[in-house]
């Protein structure tokens, strides 16, 4: 067993909270390149000015919210690497669900899908927001073996034969009423030709 796999197993060990913020793949791999950052920043300004505090970079909020969320102290390094080990089996790890809709989801609607997941079906759920114009109204709904059509669309074939029988009833209705509705046309006499 190598160290990183070694690294990852005890982070997966240990339990990890993790933020309704970070919900999806990109969120990860943007913090994973952040704590190398942080990592290597901190590294660089003990061998440059062992005497002096350099002003450490600006963390996202995404960062920030891990770390408060976990407990973790990101100036110490056994902390830094620990948090790193986690991203990294989450990026290779969680399962991921891909939602498409018609227009993009506001990011509170976004977190209540997020946070259901992460209670509902695992607590590192991590969520690919896609779009699809041609969906109208409704999600798709994709995992690695599964697809679920949830559209508006797909209804509408699922009901096609009642839909197709309430649009004849419609359409023979006004009909058989304008028949009815109609005065009664005069009839014209015929010369008869001797």
């Amino acid at each position: 067993m190598s160290a990183v796999e070694h690294k990852q197993d005890a982070a997966i060990s240990r339990q990890f909270v993790l933020p309704t913020l970070i919900f999806g793949l990109p969120e990860v791999r943007r913090l994973k390149r952040e704590l190398e950052s942080l990592d290597d920043f901190l590294r660089q300004s003990t061998i440059r000015d062992p005497g002096r505090q350099p002003q450490l970079p600006r963390l996202s909020r995404l960062c920030e919210a891990l770390a408060a969320e976990n407990g973790l102290n990101l100036l110490q390094e056994a902390d830094r690497q620990q948090l790193q080990a986690f991203l990294g089996s989450l990026e290779g790890q969680a399962p991921t669900l891909h939602i498409s809709f018609a227009a993009d989801p506001s990011s509170a609607f976004t977190a209540k899908i997020v946070t259901w997941l992460r209670t509902q079906i695992h607590p590192y759920a991590l969520l690919q927001v896609g779009l699809q114009p041609t969906i109208a109204a409704g999600c798709i709904v994709r995992t690695a073996n599964k697809e679920f059509d949830l559209s508006l669309g797909q209804e509408f074939i699922k009901h096609e034969n009642l839909l197709l029988q309430a649009f004849e009833a419609e359409a023979v209705l006004p009909v058989a009423q304008a028949a009815e509705a109609a005065p009664p046309q005069p009839t014209i006499p015929t010369a008869e030709v001797a």
